[in-house]
């Protein structure tokens, strides 16, 4: 794959062959451009790989075709191999603006592959061979989307923006769908994380109206599908989501041998099954994404897959299987923050909990990434007792939900509003916060935050002293959460629902009361709670408060006495 001149292999020498071979070759060749046009990638690759193998050296557009329909069916190697003699024979005729083509789609197969020393060098190669045929010419459109699309992937981001817009120029001029569509579609992602959201998602739905107009090619529309959904996946907006996943998968089914971006399109159904509370078939669209993945031949990508998996794993209750699934991701170079921290939290480990968030909050991230682990540190710090440290993520996502505008972020900011509110004793502004994300997560059609935040409503309830319409949120949650699988929070809100409480107890402080009188000592209350040890002291502070004790002794014989234990 080394793209110096000296390295490429020299013409064949031809071989005769009899008319008979050259028939059977031709008929293959037939057979495998019929294929081609209806994309039946696989028969396409597999007739054209025999007629190469049986007769004279195919036309330089049939090895293109190859190349194609190999990386379509999961090929990587052999898509490569078939481009190199693409663009060998195209040098031969002297056609330097196909062979910059040819050089410009090397270059990318191999970096997004992972080759990128090897990728830098047919760049070097198709910018070269640009500046031959002039310096305002077509092929320089695609040299500058290659420099771009390096520049990204090493983290390079100084001057992308401009690159990306005189791409989107050169699409634009020479009426160019691939480029104009990779233009934009960059545009577009680089405006997100630069925080100007509203400006980035117009760009990414221009890109997708050119995709849809069917004249992208295969490869072009399948990354411009999955970059856009994935845009959209990490700023929450879901009813993109929904809507381009659907647009995505006719599009796979209208190819029913592609095997590229199958893998991406299951990671997105199972992302949307989630957020709709449909654990066991967000369970199977996963385990197929990974496997879609393997067929591939690109399983290093399946890592955000692995994640999801677990995280729907650990909403159901089975957390060794979550931390298994986790671990996976992890091998794969994903670090799963802070769905892994909000496991720990699950399990009594609160400490390693907060210093994953803590590490998590002092990184340096855009704007759209932070919006993606804010929700997940604030909800570890509150559980965790370290609500001053809470305030300002939450006041930072509150921020950012109001810039971008996505119903999703608006719903998280408020929820997280909602939980240090209600940590700070403040009940009454605890329950309008998460009633408008309750709002915005019903729009969504998200049951799981739904529930969340009844439970969340049903506990502000009960510390205003509104007992009965607290129970209520809290019964009506529990049957929902039971009814999608999501076993460990519905036990929670079961022990929240045990039988009125005296003295104007809460359901929390009655847990610690209770394991007061069982002798256990503040630590060890808040390892079984998973709380800190200075939000248990409060509560204890409170109970004697209520109970109009002062000692533990006398606020155990008053559980004795009301049959709390």
């Amino acid at each position: 794959m080394d793209p110096q001149p000296g390295s490429l292999k020299p013409p064949h020498r031809r071989r005769r062959v009899s008319s008979v071979a050259s028939v059977v070759v031709l008929d293959e060749l037939r057979r495998a451009r019929e294929a081609y046009e209806r994309r039946a990638w696989v028969s396409a690759y597999d007739a054209l790989s025999s007629a190469s193998a049986e007769g004279d050296d195919l036309p330089a557009a049939d090895f293109e075709r190859l190349g194609v329909a190999a990386l379509l069916a999961g090929r990587q190697n052999d898509c490569v191999q078939a481009l190199q003699r693409a663009h060998r024979l195209h040098r031969e005729a002297d056609d330097l603006p196909a062979a910059a083509r040819t050089a410009f789609d090397l270059a990318i197969v191999l970096l997004q592959g992972g080759e990128a020393a090897v990728a830098s060098g047919w760049l070097s190669r198709c910018r070269r061979l640009a500046e031959e045929l002039g310096e305002d010419c077509h092929e320089l459109g695609y040299a500058l989307n290659l420099e771009l699309l390096q520049r990204i992937f090493t983290g390079q981001l100084e001057g992308t923006l401009e690159l990306a817009e005189r791409v989107t120029d050169h699409g634009r001029r020479y009426a160019d769908p691939d480029l104009l569509t990779q233009g934009l579609n960059a545009q577009g992602r680089l405006l997100l994380y630069s925080g100007r959201v509203r400006e980035g998602l117009e760009l990414l739905d221009e890109a997708m109206l050119e995709v849809a107009t069917g004249e992208v090619s295969p490869i072009f529309a399948g990354h411009v599908y999955c970059s856009l959904i994935e845009a959209c996946q990490e700023l929450g907006d879901w009813g993109r989501v929904a809507g381009w996943t659907s647009a995505l998968t006719r599009w796979i089914d209208e190819q029913p041998e592609l095997v590229l971006f199958t893998g991406q399109c299951a990671v997105h159904r199972g992302q949307l099954m989630r957020v709709a509370g449909a654990y066991d078939e967000a369970l199977e669209e996963l385990a197929h994404a990974v496997e879609r993945y393997r067929l591939a031949g690109t399983l290093d990508a399946a890592g955000l897959a692995l994640a999801e998996r677990a995280t729907v794993l650990r909403l159901r209750g089975q957390l060794d299987a979550a931390e298994s699934a986790y671990e996976e991701a992890i091998g794969l170079g994903l670090d799963p923050q802070p769905g892994l921290a909000l496991l720990w939290l699950a399990r009594g480990r609160s400490a390693a909990a907060v210093s994953a968030v803590r590490r998590l909050l002092a990184e340096p991230r855009d704007p759209v990434h932070r919006t993606q682990v804010l929700p997940g540190c604030v909800e570890v710090l509150v559980a965790a007792g370290e609500v001053s440290d809470a305030v300002a993520p939450a006041q930072e996502l509150a921020g950012l939900a109001g810039a971008f505008g996505c119903p999703a972020l608006l719903a998280s900011a408020a929820y997280a509003d909602a939980l240090v509110r209600l940590a700070r004793d403040e009940p009454a502004e605890a329950i309008t916060a998460v009633r408008e994300a309750a709002g915005h997560w019903a729009g969504l059609d998200a049951r799981h935050e739904v529930a969340r935040c009844r439970v969340l409503l049903g506990r502000a309830l009960d510390a205003v002293g509104d007992h009965e319409s607290a129970r209520g949120e809290l019964a009506a949650a529990q049957r929902e959460l039971e009814a999608m699988g999501a076993r460990g929070e519905a036990r929670v809100v079961a022990a929240l629902l045990r039988p009125t409480l005296p003295a104007g107890l809460s359901a929390r402080e009655v847990e610690v009361l209770r394991l007061v009188a069982r002798g256990r000592s503040n630590p060890q209350i808040a390892a079984e709670l998973v709380l800190s040890e200075k939000t248990v002291a409060r509560h204890l502070s409170n109970i004697f408060t209520k109970l109009e004790v002062s000692s533990r002794t006398a606020a155990a014989a008053y559980a004795f006495e009301h049959d709390l234990v």
